[in-house]
């Protein structure tokens, strides 16, 4: 389970589902064996970014982590940043047009994710 109430929920269900006083793997729900990721929408290819991304968002959240976005934009901003400078040969003015940025803002972001 990935969260409290998740695994407060199961304690309940095996109190009472359970065959004897030992809990048996056989005793665990059966989506605690689940390792799939629940289909994405469907207009998102089965291997874009956008599929893998929300299969990395449901395992987080799963988890219980929080403040997804805190963590996954900066690491976002740091590969386009890093696949546009290599795109243009480390051209900072080039790989921010390429990204719609202006040349500043590209400097600001590389600095504040320290690449410098």
């Amino acid at each position: 389970p990935g969260n409290v109430r998740q695994l407060e929920n199961t304690c309940r269900w095996l109190t009472v589902m359970a065959a004897g006083q030992e809990v048996l793997i056989q005793d665990l729900p059966a989506e605690l064996f689940e390792t799939t990721v629940p289909d994405a929408p469907s207009h998102m290819q089965p291997d874009s970014w956008a599929t893998l991304l929300a299969q990395w968002a449901d395992r987080a959240l799963r988890s219980g982590h929080q403040n997804l976005l805190s963590e996954a934009q900066p690491e976002m901003e740091r590969t386009l940043l890093t696949t546009a400078l290599r795109h243009t040969q480390g051209h900072k003015q080039e790989a921010a047009r390429l990204l719609g940025w202006g040349r500043n803002t590209l400097t600001r972001k590389l600095k504040e994710l320290g690449m410098e």
